[in-house]
């Protein structure tokens, strides 16, 4: 195989078993890699319907085929599992340096099963990998961790790791690699937590075998040079200030930056939470992924007395979570946050969106300082850290933000205040001024998420091209082709950052063209655009499948009701509400499903997928 590795390890955590198994070239044709390798496998293993926190559940480590090439930006990979957060599925996405040695060290996924009766870790040195013990690192942070780890296996290897968060179960806990890079969203690292395995490290010298080189430099050299051309004429602004110093200041614009816990779209202290206030006052240097042209990433030092710390961040989602969702405009004290969740291991989407749905609990009155030992107000910094590191810990009230904010507001009686869609928190974009947005969010696999479709590309950028973000009409079918596109970046082992600009064709059909020529550079298997579209889609129904296994059906495919029913009363979007029955409707249609979004049996066989069961089938 070329552009694989063609193997697969399983581990067995239970038995303490590790075995090779060989990469099936169809299934490698047909999922290509990364997020659709992770949902065949989990498909193929594990029952929908199990606990998340069990042994039956895995946990999938999986590259895509231009992961550890010279392909701009490929250093990605998917960490893929049954959420314990939502009981969805989960495809966490991460950076760095990890996933191009995971790849090179002879392996395109890894998939534990079980559980380990004590802290263990895995050891990968090209080709050839080793459980060890892992007592004596239980209850370090991130960084101690991964220090300690390098220094007992080799200097140069990577470390993929999990903090205090994920030992203790917080269901939000991310699986951190190279110190800051977060595989966050919906509770990996808890699931890697329950397993016991506390880090994997790897090794490898072992180059990614490349079908025409030839061609394959010939494309690279075409794709960097136009990209290079265009950063000199116009600075990458991701370069310049990160993805806060280009959001934080596009959502406040258009009337979409979430504050207040989704109550109002602007936020009066925006600049002070920006990338450009970050870049002048705590920037020390940029950071890249392997092979990342773009480098917007941000390494920070904090010296106020009250909230040192250095390290990576924060970015965008990071800022708007712990910033204007909690009204709080101490840039310090976001960053300080930002520091704890990436050393302690947590997702800080949702932490942030917790402690702002906290806020507001206590603000209505619905608790008070006898259940969380102290005020929990509106722009309080120093409590936003306190309860982030409580958190971490599952100390005091921090236990109960530890299972994210659904299931703090329904402890209270008013779930309706936890921002959520299928119980994981919604980023940075209040769709009620961007309406495919909302559709994005609702129909998502893993719950709130912008990266498995981002519309604020085309409905705030105008990229490929501008669209009225006002507009319900059409959406739905945009929608569903944004999702086969961001389903083929994801598999591909590349970033959306890079993608979006430099590998789509610019038109409002955005074909992968540029990410076709890279693939069939380098596996050699001759996709034409139509099967890698086709894969895209296969990989989305894929997860539908595994969705309605689990009981997922329509009526999980929404938003908060403050999203649907209270207007915006301010800003540039005043007056909007989501519309989403309407675009949902026209979504299911295009996707070839049921009105109850259940995907057909024609369009199952259309994709070459197994067939539901009758009582999911749209026969009944």
């Amino acid at each position: 195989m070329y552009g694989w590795q063609g193997k697969v390890l399983s581990v067995d955590l239970s038995r303490g078993r590790i075995s090779v198994e060989t990469l099936d070239p169809q299934v490698a044709h047909d999922y290509v890699g990364g997020r659709g390798l992770g949902i065949y496998f989990l498909n193929q293993l594990v029952d929908p319907r199990c606990d998340p926190l069990s042994p039956d559940n895995i946990l999938v480590m999986t590259t895509g085929p231009l992961t550890g090439t010279l392909t701009p930006t490929g250093a990605r990979y998917m960490v893929t599992t049954k959420s314990p957060l939502t009981g969805a599925i989960t495809c966490s996405n991460s950076g760095g340096r990890f996933p191009k040695e995971l790849k090179r060290s002879g392996f395109d996924g890894l998939i534990f099963s079980g559980k380990s009766s004590e802290p263990i870790y895995l050891w990968i040195d090209n080709g050839q990998a080793e459980l060890r013990p892992a007592s004596h690192f239980w209850g370090l942070t991130v960084p101690e961790t991964t220090e300690r780890l390098l220094a007992e296996t080799d200097s140069k290897a990577r470390v993929a790791c999990i903090g205090p968060a994920g030992e203790k179960g917080v269901l939000f806990a991310s699986i951190m690699n190279d110190k800051d890079r977060a595989a966050g969203r919906s509770g990996v690292g808890a699931v890697m937590g329950s397993k016991n395995l506390k880090a994997v490290v790897v090794r490898g010298n072992i180059r990614v075998p490349l079908a025409d080189k030839e061609c394959f430099r010939q494309i690279q050299t075409r794709v960097m040079t136009k990209f290079t051309k265009a950063a000199k004429a116009h600075p990458s602004p991701l370069s310049q200030h990160g993805t806060a110093g280009v959001m934080v200041p596009l959502t406040q614009k258009h009337g979409v930056l979430p504050t207040k816990n989704y109550q109002l779209g602007t936020f009066e202290g925006w600049q002070a939470i920006s990338g450009q206030t970050l870049t002048e006052k705590y920037l020390q240097r940029t950071s890249a992924c392997w092979a990342c042209p773009i480098a917007c990433g941000r390494v920070t030092k904090v010296m106020d007395k009250e909230f040192a710390g250095e390290g990576e961040g924060p970015e965008f989602e990071t800022t708007f979570a712990l910033g204007s969702m909690c009204m709080v405009d101490n840039l310090a004290a976001v960053t300080k946050a930002n520091y704890i969740c990436n050393e302690l291991g947590m997702d800080t989407i949702t932490m942030g969106v917790t402690i702002a749905c906290a806020m507001e609990l206590y603000d209505c009155g619905i608790i008070d300082d006898a259940q969380t030992g102290g005020p929990i107000r509106w722009g309080d910094a120093a409590r936003l850290v306190e309860l982030t590191r409580m958190t971490g810990y599952r100390e005091g009230f921090g236990a109960q933000l530890a299972e994210g904010s659904y299931r703090l507001a329904a402890r209270y009686g008013h779930p309706e205040l936890a921002m959520v869609s299928k119980k994981l928190e919604l980023p940075g974009y209040d769709p009620r001024g961007l309406q495919a947005q909302g559709v994005a969010y609702a129909t998502s696999p893993i719950g709130g998420s912008h990266c498995r479709a981002h519309m604020a590309y085309t409905e705030m950028v105008g990229i490929p091209k501008p669209v009225d973000r006002h507009e319900r009409k059409s959406k739905g079918r945009l929608v569903k082709r944004w999702q086969d596109v961001f389903s083929l970046i994801d598999a591909a082992g590349i970033c959306i950052m890079f993608s979006i600009r430099n590998l789509l064709r610019q038109d409002l059909d955005i074909l992968p063209e540029g990410i076709l020529e890279y693939l069939n550079a380098a596996t050699g298997v001759g996709y034409t655009l139509d099967e890698l579209l086709a894969a895209g889609e296969r990989i989305f129904n894929a997860e539908r499948l595994f969705l309605v296994r689990a009981g997922f059906g329509r009526h999980d495919d929404t938003l908060p009701m403050r999203l649907l029913q209270e207007p915006l009363p301010e800003g540039p979007s005043r007056g909007g509400v989501v519309h989403l029955e309407q675009m949902l409707v026209e979504y299911y249609q295009a996707r070839g499903w049921t009105p109850e979004g259940v995907p057909t049996a024609a369009k199952l066989k259309e994709l070459g997928l197994p067939a539901l069961d009758n009582e999911a089938s749209d026969e009944n």
